[in-house]
């Protein structure tokens, strides 16, 4: 049987390599569903080869074009990220592959749980914003959520079969980035398109830019944490140039187990739809003899500062991991905007975890109003601090 999916951010890098996946087995998957927020070219032109029942833009400004490019096919046209997360809720649907970037994700992802959905989780924010209450609902309405990350797939993988009791910790590995091995003097000056030259993989700006400060692998520790309900201190980074291993497993009888790939974001999404069957793909094959040799190395902290951030944000609990994840996107931003400098990215954060204050086991509300309001005050210190580092 066709499995019918629900693509948020299609036309994005996640949203583009399933389309290529459900272009090679029609036999397997259909399109029910696709969203964009701003790219409605690309939307239009997908809406037209998959022809799914409904299209969402998220840009309401955009719904005119969308909906007369459309109207000559029997597709539904709506508008507003409103619009996005009630469509995670339809019948008919049985994935929805949140590929979203950042907090536009979390509403979503929590519909979609809420609605009992299988969730393919592209989008780590979801969970490490509201990470509490997304597990909580997924636990009452028996909802699953596979993740698509190379590394949390990884782990996931692993996981089969095994009793969670006898986990020991996991091993996130990270590329370690473009700026891999320079000191801190060394990174000051460097600029975008730098920041933006991932050397292993191919992905949008937030995650490429996210990966050259470790802020990713921060906050993929704290996705890990309400994934497999391991505290902080059971779970490890480490870098890895080569992108081979994509995560490991430590066991209570001293085995690992790892999950190994060529990097290809296709192989995570392509398992996170086919779950729990593996599907043939004719995806390259990783080929050990090409590697002279694969290396581990400990993550620098007092270079990529976001990393330990992470960490003491997943310790704060409660609301901090929102505030971190917000204070980030906006400092994110803010240096694709030539607003600030790269090493300042984490101050900011940091500022923004010390002045925000702690909620415990904040509501949904309460979550959406810690983003705003964290958002505004990353904003306002931007603005009005001089950035040299």
């Amino acid at each position: 049987m066709r499995k019918q999916l629900t693509i948020l951010g299609s036309t994005g890098s996640i949203g583009k390599q399933a389309l290529d996946i459900v272009r090679c087995h029609p036999d397997r998957f259909g399109v029910e569903v696709l969203t964009a927020m701003n790219n409605c070219e690309l939307l239009i032109e997908q809406a037209v080869e998959f022809q799914p029942n409904t299209v969402v833009i998220g840009n309401p400004d955009l719904y005119s074009k969308v909906h007369d490019s459309l109207s000559r096919y029997p597709i539904k046209v709506f508008a507003g990220e409103e619009a996005i997360a009630q469509i995670t809720e339809m019948d008919g649907v049985d994935i929805v592959l949140n590929a979203l970037v950042g907090y536009a994700g979390m509403i979503p992802s929590y519909t979609a749980v809420v609605a009992g959905k299988t969730l393919a989780l592209a989008n780590k924010e979801s969970l490490v914003i509201a990470g509490e209450l997304i597990m909580t609902e997924a636990l009452k309405s028996g909802a699953a959520i596979i993740p698509v990350d190379s590394e949390h797939s990884a782990i996931f993988q692993c996981l089969m079969g095994e009793e969670p009791g006898t986990i020991e910790k996991i091993v996130l590995t990270a590329s370690g980035g473009p700026f891999r091995g320079l000191s801190r003097e060394e990174i000051a000056p460097r600029g975008i398109h730098e920041a933006l030259a991932h050397p292993n993989w191919t992905m949008g700006n937030k995650i490429t830019i996210d990966s050259a400060t470790m802020m990713n692998k921060g906050l993929e520790v704290i996705e890990a944490h309400w994934l497999f309900g391991l505290h902080a201190d059971r779970i490890e980074v480490v870098v890895h140039p080569q992108s081979v291993i994509h995560s490991m497993v430590q066991f209570m009888d001293g085995s690992v187990k790892a999950q190994m790939g060529v990097p290809d974001m296709r192989l995570p999404i392509l398992y996170a739809l086919g779950f729990p069957e593996r599907i043939q793909a004719a995806i390259p094959r990783l080929d050990l003899l090409h590697y002279a040799g694969l290396t581990f190395e400990k993550p620098n902290l007092e270079v990529f500062r976001n990393l330990s951030l992470a960490y003491q944000a997943l310790d704060a609990a409660g609301n901090a991991p929102c505030v971190l994840n917000a204070a980030n996107e906006a400092a994110v931003r803010a240096f694709l905007n030539m607003q600030l400098p790269f090493l300042a990215m984490a101050d900011v954060v940091e500022a923004c975890l010390e002045a925000m204050p702690n909620l415990r086991h904040p509501t949904l509300d309460e979550y959406i109003s810690t983003h705003h309001h964290t958002t505004e005050k990353a904003y306002q210190l931007i603005s009005e601090r001089t950035w040299t580092s």
